[in-house]
């Protein structure tokens, strides 16, 4: 992720610097994995909380010292790396508001299109799961979405393709150069592609949905919305939405 002045970090306009984005997902993880192992759930692309059980021998009050200790490492790595990138406590308000609006825009967009829902079956175990299970998919179906598959992805098929190394903001590293019109085909591609593979990713494992048309066309296009909120406006901001638009569904519809 790009890095932005210290002069612009606070307005609306301008992403967060990378670790200014990543401290506003701070309170979702924390929150997601303090209440997570007390309900026996976790989301699917959460690779952490099943090795922190493994290594706290089952234990809960170990696993949430590690998570306690994640979260300072987590802060202190924030503080540490972050700095140059000022942040004010606003930008949290700035991020949930935003997130909010995105996901009442997709939420209403759902509605009209399919009337389907984004979180799958897991709405049945109630609201208390579906909250904390709303915080774990935005968090690290994000992560692993956007970060991972989108990001690196792009990344990785823009080296290959052009020798190219880049930044999902529309500029090349060092050079301060314009996208080529088949780096930007490529870019759009992968982005369809990967928003494919986060839709099809809730039709697998023991909390699959019901494979249909509509519902599998319907979270392709909510993970391409999310695909271009993290390229335009960060990861926190993806991450923000995601998890408030499933709150949304899952505990409050």
């Amino acid at each position: 992720m790009p890095t932005v002045a210290t002069t612009t970090d606070s307005r609306l306009v301008d992403r967060p610097g990378a670790w200014v984005d990543l401290g506003l997902t701070l309170p979702i993880f924390l929150v997601y994995h303090l209440a997570v192992v007390f309900l026996d759930v976790r989301n699917a692309t959460d690779m952490i909380t099943g090795s922190l059980l493994s290594l706290s021998a089952g234990d809960k009050s170990t696993y949430l010292l590690a998570t306690l200790a994640i979260g300072v490492i987590f802060a202190g790595a924030f503080a540490l790396a972050g700095r140059g990138q000022a942040f004010r406590p606003r930008k949290f308000l700035q991020i949930v508001i935003e997130g909010l609006v995105y996901a009442v825009l997709m939420g209403l967009t759902g509605q009209y299109v399919v009337g389907a829902i984004f979180a799958g079956p897991i709405q049945n175990e109630g609201r208390l799961v579906g909250f904390v299970m709303s915080l774990g998919a935005g968090f690290y179906e994000e992560l692993t979405f956007r970060v991972i598959v989108f990001g690196l992805g792009a990344k990785v098929l823009l080296w290959f393709s052009s020798h190219q190394r880049v930044e999902i903001t529309g500029t090349a590293v060092g050079g301060g150069s314009r996208w080529s019109l088949r780096s930007m085909m490529i870019l759009a591609a992968w982005a369809v592609a990967s928003s494919v593979l986060f839709s099809a990713f809730h039709y697998i494992g023991p909390m699959a949905d019901k494979l249909q048309g509509p519902s599998f066309v319907f979270r392709a296009v909510l993970g391409l919305v999310l695909t271009l909120i993290y390229a335009t406006r960060g990861f926190a901001a993806a991450v923000w939405t995601h998890a408030l638009y499933d709150i949304w569904v899952l505990v409050f519809r």
